[in-house]
């Protein structure tokens, strides 16, 4: 049976998600795109190099990108720590993207490391990690999804995505702290459920 990186069995959605949704990826995360896919996304150990060598390469883009302070992107072992699960997609044997989600409380997530190799940009790679991020969020009966992600232009086509997946602007959540170079948003997991003003 196939486990999460959390070490508990995965369920059904864990391994494959169906909800493919049209987009396309930046360097930075996702964007929008016409096009579609339903990968396989399984969780992973990091224990394979075009792994390690996706998360070196999305590090090193964070770095390029925004000053060293305002870099919250999780290294290897961030993503080996307790309360982080982490997966990969896949078509065959080609990876496509990777995505995180770090446990904030019993009711809240955060997502993390939200990546798509350069040659699946324009697959819809991204919106279907987030779709399944979602999904697995609701699995664990998490009320709230959280996110930070950068405020520069290069992060703009991952804020649009987010947004059309219903997440809102908030202000800082958890540990972070009021920054320039940071944006936080937030998605209620409950329809009727408004966004407190404080996360």
């Amino acid at each position: 049976m196939a486990t999460r990186s959390d070490g508990h069995p995965a369920t059904p959605s864990a391994q494959r998600s169906a909800a493919a949704s049209p987009a396309s990826d930046s360097p930075g995360g996702p964007s929008e795109n016409p096009a579609g896919v339903a990968p396989l996304i399984e969780p992973d150990d990091l224990g394979r190099q075009a792994v390690r060598d996706l998360i070196a390469e999305h590090l090193a883009d964070m770095h390029a990108t925004s000053p060293a302070e305002s870099v919250h992107a999780l290294d290897h072992a961030g993503l080996r720590a307790a309360g982080v699960s982490f997966w990969t997609s896949w078509d065959g044997g080609t990876l496509l993207g990777c995505a995180a989600l770090k446990q904030l409380s019993p009711t809240e997530g955060e997502i993390k490391a939200m990546r798509t190799r350069p040659a699946a940009r324009g697959r819809g790679v991204a919106a279907h990690l987030l779709a399944f991020l979602i999904e697995e969020s609701r699995r664990r009966g998490y009320h709230r999804l959280n996110l930070e992600t950068g405020s520069e232009d290069f992060f703009a086509p991952a804020r649009r995505l987010y947004a059309r997946h219903g997440f809102v602007f908030c202000p800082p959540f958890a540990d972070y702290v009021p920054d320039p170079n940071s944006v936080f948003m937030t998605r209620s997991l409950s329809a009727s459920a408004p966004a407190p003003a404080d996360c």
